[in-house]
């Protein structure tokens, strides 16, 4: 769909990139038309996995008590949080923030005390543990972590959503098969015909309209 666009989106990134004193992230925002997202089945929910990293290192923390689980994560580098923990976490402001730094797993046994304690605080910010099963999945969870994005639509008067996809040091073929990736996940999901325009940027640069 974007083809035609990539040399255009790579002179653009060799323009704007190295303008900052910081590494600057691509962002790209997708416009929607037609759709009212206030409709449960039309709503964007959804875990892509990038061909290519999207350039931040993120970290994991998982709940868990299962003695397994919580063996692979040491083994891992993965935080863990004793379930235990949960009721004092949600009556902490500054544990509560501290676990947006973090790409949050569960294990399933803990989820209905994780969304009643903690689901109004971590549900609107897109940050609800996934269920992870065992250790297996987890060690597929973080080796593809740099690369997994999370795309979520927020309602009918906000007909959009945006996603990290690369960071300006990338080769922009890399970046650039990043965004047709996301763009492809999101067609199968509400067709092309409904995408109003595609823009991508920099942390602090002006957008590229590439749809």
């Amino acid at each position: 769909m974007l083809e035609d666009k990539f040399d255009e989106f790579a002179k653009f990134l060799n323009e704007e990139k190295g303008k900052r004193k910081f590494r600057q992230s691509v962002e790209l925002a997708v416009n929607f038309k037609g759709i009212d997202f206030s409709k449960q089945d039309n709503r964007l929910n959804m875990e892509i996995v990038l061909p290519y990293s999207k350039g931040k290192v993120s970290k994991a923390a998982v709940f868990a008590t299962d003695r397994n689980l919580v063996s692979k994560a040491k083994e891992l580098g993965v935080e863990v949080i004793d379930g235990s923990q949960i009721d004092s976490i949600a009556n902490d402001k500054a544990k509560l923030n501290s676990l947006l730094n973090y790409e949050l797993l569960a294990q399933p046994s803990l989820m209905p005390e994780i969304a009643k304690k903690l689901g109004q605080f971590l549900g609107p910010r897109n940050k609800m543990p996934k269920p992870i099963f065992n250790a297996d999945e987890l060690q597929k969870f973080v080796s593809n972590i740099a690369k997994r994005i999370s795309i979520k639509s927020k309602g009918r008067f906000l007909p959009t959503v945006h996603c990290v996809v690369g960071s300006e040091e990338m080769k922009p073929e890399e970046i650039f098969e990043n965004i047709k990736e996301v763009i492809n996940n999101i067609s199968r999901k509400v067709s092309a015909n409904h995408l109003r325009s595609v823009y991508v940027k920099l942390s602090m640069s002006k957008p590229l309209r590439l749809l």
